[in-house]
């Protein structure tokens, strides 16, 4: 057995949806340096906080991320981002590693947690995900459906809106990636947009 192999903690991989470690397990991402791989867990819909994810024409060095959620996040206020700041500073059930969800570990919360029976958006590269496990295939206008979970479904309890949420990877000096939870739409945002965000923490497999 490999020195890291031995490092790693001893994982059991538990259903998507279930409650696990401070929220929900939300699926597994294998960080494209690294080749490590790691559960993601979402925080629950009383977690939610909303802000603006940086100043317009700044460009943050560090946050780039699509797969590190917490090194992205840790960039974000440490260059003042009110909004980073907050989710650094939760406590949820003892555990204080959140972080904003970088681009593909947000993808994932789409897809298995998606609240509405909209048709998805078909278009440009939405859903397409080379970082998750399994790998996430471009959206077609049937899948991802709505969530089984139903308590993410639309007036579940920890239901997302259907509206905008910020991701933590960044897309130029001017702009930050973000997700519709309505219809899966994958684009970007002025930094100065005031979106909601779901905090997600990160738990090493192997």
């Amino acid at each position: 057995m490999s020195a890291a192999a031995q490092a790693a903690p001893a994982v059991t991989i538990p259903e998507i949806g279930q409650p696990f470690g401070g929220g929900f397990f939300s699926g597994i991402t294998r960080d494209p340096d690294t080749g490590k791989r790691y559960l993601n867990i979402t925080a629950g819909a009383a977690h939610e906080l909303v802000g603006e994810w940086g100043k317009y024409g700044e460009k943050i060095e560090g946050a780039d991320s699509f797969t590190n959620s917490r090194a992205n996040t840790e960039a974000m206020a440490a260059a003042g981002c009110a909004l980073a700041q907050q989710v650094l500073s939760l406590d949820i059930d003892g555990f204080t590693d959140w972080a904003i969800p970088a681009r593909d570990v947000q993808e994932l919360q789409y897809r298995h947690f998606k609240p509405t029976t909209e048709e998805n958006w078909a278009n440009s590269r939405n859903g397409d995900n080379p970082n998750s496990e399994p790998v996430g295939i471009l959206y077609t206008e049937e899948s991802p459906s709505q969530t089984v979970h139903t308590e993410f479904q639309e007036g579940g309890a920890e239901a997302f809106k259907d509206t905008w949420y910020w991701s933590s990877s960044q897309r130029s000096a001017d702009n930050a990636f973000g997700m519709l939870f309505d219809d899966g739409s994958q684009g970007y945002y002025g930094k100065t947009s005031e979106l909601r965000v779901r905090p997600v923490r990160s738990q090493l497999i192997d």
